[in-house]
């Protein structure tokens, strides 16, 4: 073995980070490369060492940490946030009036496009072959709109916000329109665009908009509107060791190399120390490498097996149902070499 086993934790555990390079960026603890470590695999192990740490969650975005796991099995989570996780989305757009200067296929995909609350797991798939759509899979929408001037405003004006009523048309004014019993199954529902303030079209005087739209089910491979995340992304949390203490001068330019809130500085005797505060802020920019007097106080690291996960999303609660979908996947796999 190459490696003492001084440092077999770190090669197992840690990226890090040097001025010229990234050592130990590939899994090494398969079984029999480490003597003294067992590293088989096992569902009892994997369950005491894995874990879901939530870091902060709101309705328009999720991070959470995975730990105890490899980051290809991160990314299958991330894939499938992206791609197989259904949604409601705009599918198809019936244009009645339109006297915009938008053309009916741009504006169309721009409806396309509007994340709509709803939540999927009320509705089924629509069939290939079904035109029209039923309360089971379908939501509709409307937008009806007309531009006229406003008679109270000023002669004087040259402000569109003063002179015209109804000349900015936005998502909110798309209005859900039930099907059938819908009105009283998803009465609590609160059905429409996620945002309200997304502008659609600008309108004159005389010109309007009346259109209707039919949302469907639907998942982010067969079109990225359906996707519930704006972006998936994940990285190893980062860990940052100060190796000696850092006073002064040295402390204050040591802080300015990473992101706010990384380094925190405190006064200790009279003295203005260095202090790590919060790793996770820190973009791994590599920074304080350039100065000499600092790369040597500062060890720069990635933890392997603490994956922290970002998701923007528009519908945070519609990610969680990924799980699901991992958990169909495995029993296909286990049944498939069953079989």
């Amino acid at each position: 073995m190459a490696a003492t086993m001084s440092n077999v934790d770190e090669i197992r555990n840690r990226v890090i980070l040097g001025e010229f390079n990234v050592k130990n960026v590939h899994t090494t603890d398969y079984p029999g490369n480490y003597p003294g470590y067992d590293d088989t695999w096992s569902l009892q192990k994997f369950q005491k060492n894995f874990r879901i740490d939530v870091v902060q969650m709101d309705e328009t975005c999720m991070e959470f940490d995975m730990v105890g796991i490899d980051a290809s099995i991160a990314n299958a989570f991330r894939r499938i946030l992206l791609a197989e996780v259904p949604t409601m989305a705009v599918e198809k757009v019936f244009i009645y009036n339109n006297t915009s200067i938008i053309q009916d296929e741009v504006l169309a995909q721009r409806l396309g496009l509007i994340p709509i609350k709803a939540d999927p797991r009320l509705f089924e798939y629509r069939n290939a072959g079904d035109e029209e759509g039923t309360e089971i899979d379908t939501i509709q929408l409307q937008l009806k709109i007309k531009c006229t001037r406003n008679h109270q405003a000023t002669k004087d004006s040259a402000d569109p916000q003063e002179l015209y009523l109804n000349h900015m048309v936005y998502s909110k004014d798309m209005t859900w329109v039930p099907i059938g019993n819908q009105a009283d199954v998803l009465a609590d529902a609160n059905i429409g665009p996620v945002h309200g303030d997304i502008l659609l079209a600008k309108l004159r005087p005389g010109q309007e908009l009346d259109i209707v739209m039919h949302c469907v089910k639907g998942i982010g491979q067969d079109h990225a509107k359906f996707s519930p995340v704006a972006t998936a992304s994940y990285r190893l949390l980062p860990e940052i060791t100060l190796m000696k203490t850092v006073e002064g001068e040295k402390a204050e330019r040591l802080k300015r190399c990473f992101s706010p809130g990384v380094i925190e500085l405190e006064n200790h005797g009279g003295k203005v120390v260095a202090k790590v505060m919060n790793s996770r802020l820190d973009t791994c920019s590599r920074e304080v490498l350039r100065h000499d007097d600092l790369k040597n106080a500062v060890k720069l690291a990635r933890e392997i097996k603490n994956i922290t996960v970002l998701l923007p999303s528009t519908l945070v609660k519609c990610t969680i149902t990924s799980g699901s979908v991992v958990h169909t996947y495995c029993n296909y796999c286990v049944d498939m070499l069953r079989s």
